[in-house]
């Protein structure tokens, strides 16, 4: 039996759905990409990023220039046969993912942290206090 693609008498959901799904108009890339949350907590905000299998060094994290939190993440191993294997296909020696997100106001930029365990990538945001935040630098126009 072949699937069969049901319509909706509501038309805006799947407007929307057809949309976002995949289509003629966005196909979806074949790839992955490891899966993200982000946690808003009362001091902080958490960054959760799958990466089994990854260290520390197969990382790295900083904030850009234009105060943005990228996330890159590449892993290589080499061709040669490990422990003796001999390898008559090989699909996942290579892997590569950049995330970049936008950084809210009441980020406290100088002490962000990230660390890798059991394979999960955490990076914690530090929120300064809201009136911190909020003081706006004014600048005396001559």
């Amino acid at each position: 039996m072949s699937p069969i693609k049901a319509y909706s008498q509501n038309w805006m959901p799947s407007v929307f759905g057809d949309f976002f799904d995949n289509n003629e108009w966005m196909p979806k890339a074949n790839s992955t990409a490891p899966s993200i949350n982000v946690i808003d907590n009362e001091h902080d905000y958490e960054v959760e990023l799958a990466a089994p299998g990854l260290t520390k060094d197969d990382f790295n994290v900083h904030v850009n220039q234009d105060g943005e939190l990228v996330i890159n993440m590449e892993k290589r191993e080499n061709n040669e046969d490990k422990k003796g294997k001999k390898y008559l296909r090989r699909e996942f020696s290579y892997t590569k993912f950049e995330q970049t997100l936008i950084l809210p106001d009441d980020v406290d930029r100088k002490h962000i942290e990230a660390e890798v365990k059991n394979g999960v990538l955490t990076v914690k945001l530090p929120k300064v206090d809201k009136e911190a935040a909020e003081v706006k630098h004014v600048i005396e126009v001559k």
